[in-house]
């Protein structure tokens, strides 16, 4: 049975299609496959959620993915930064859940005043998330511009879970008194993770590459043309990059099935989706509960409410 367990987790690890260094990081340790599977999904849902109402939604069927990765837009600036800190996140849960050969909880406080702190819970394990993600990610390349920008980016979703590790706290003693207080570390939730690299996509700065003269390696830089609607501003270690312009995603491409038939919502964002085209207005009747009630004990009671809603659609 262990044997069979072992094969099912290698073909796990042969079904992702890893770099060979990734697939044998994938293969020693049985939960790694697993939490893979586990940040891919995750990182997936909560980039289309944040994206639900633009123009890219983030589709990510196999031929728009592998297009969008073969550029350096800003989309792809933000599908490497989810995807890095879904790993890392994932990780680090993982770690603290138990499923895990190679770690367990957060068990080396660095905290104020730990002294007066009793040190418990399960934290997530942090430390050893970032340390397998980096290695999983590989080093940093010296000279290839866009390889720079994509280890740019992973380092980017990186930080942003790191800046939202938070200590949460129990208290223990007689009567409710904090004599003693437990402690241990938690992630954010994932949703506010996506949020933030929602908002970093938003403030992404256009880059370009220049030769750094101590040491003959490529830099990070501002465009050496300026460029309308660009700032020359120098990118901070928590800035996304991107070396591309977006296409208007408007019309069905290689990148995006375009915003044809796409639902919008009117005076919210039917104008920027629909690519001024203008939208259809479909009538119907939906059924819902409605005037729900809690009764004693343990069920809720509702009636149904009919009602006539509209639904606007972008025209072809």
């Amino acid at each position: 049975m262990e044997e069979a367990a072992v094969k099912a987790h290698y073909k796990v690890c042969d079904r992702l299609k890893l770099e060979k260094k990734q697939q044998g990081m994938c293969r020693r340790d049985p939960g790694v496959a697993e939490t893979l599977m586990e940040a891919i999904s995750m990182s997936a849902l909560e980039c289309q959620y944040q994206f639900r109402f633009e123009r890219w939604n983030c589709t990510l069927e196999g031929r728009y993915r592998a297009s969008l990765l073969k550029r350096g837009f800003k989309e792809t600036a933000f599908l490497y930064a989810i995807s890095s800190a879904g790993l890392t996140h994932a990780m680090a849960k993982a770690c603290s859940a138990g499923r895990m050969e190679r770690c367990t909880c957060d068990e080396a406080p660095d905290l104020e005043n730990r002294e007066a702190w009793q040190w418990g819970g399960c934290g997530d394990n942090l430390k050893y998330s970032n340390k397998f993600v980096k290695e999983f990610l590989g080093r940093k390349p010296n000279k290839d511009l866009r390889a720079r920008v994509d280890f740019h980016n992973n380092l980017v979703g990186m930080k942003v879970i790191k800046a939202g590790v938070e200590t949460t706290c129990k208290c223990h003693g007689v009567s409710g008194s904090c004599t003693v207080r437990t402690c241990w570390r938690q992630l954010s939730p994932f949703h506010e993770i996506g949020k933030q690299l929602k908002q970093k996509y938003e403030t992404s700065l256009k880059v370009g590459s220049t030769t750094n003269e101590a040491t003959g390696e490529g830099d990070i830089s501002p465009p050496k043309k300026s460029i309308p609607g660009h700032s020359d501003q120098i990118p901070r270690t928590t800035d996304l990059v991107y070396i591309d312009d977006s296409p208007s995603f408007c019309l069905m491409s290689r990148y995006s099935p375009g915003t044809s038939g796409r639902k919008c919502y009117k005076d919210k964002n039917c104008d920027s989706i629909c690519c001024g085209r203008g939208h259809n207005t479909q009538s119907r009747v939906v059924t819902r509960p409605c005037q729900c009630q809690v009764r004693w004990c343990c069920y809720v009671e509702c009636k149904q409410c009919t009602q006539r809603e509209e639904v606007y659609t972008c025209k072809d």
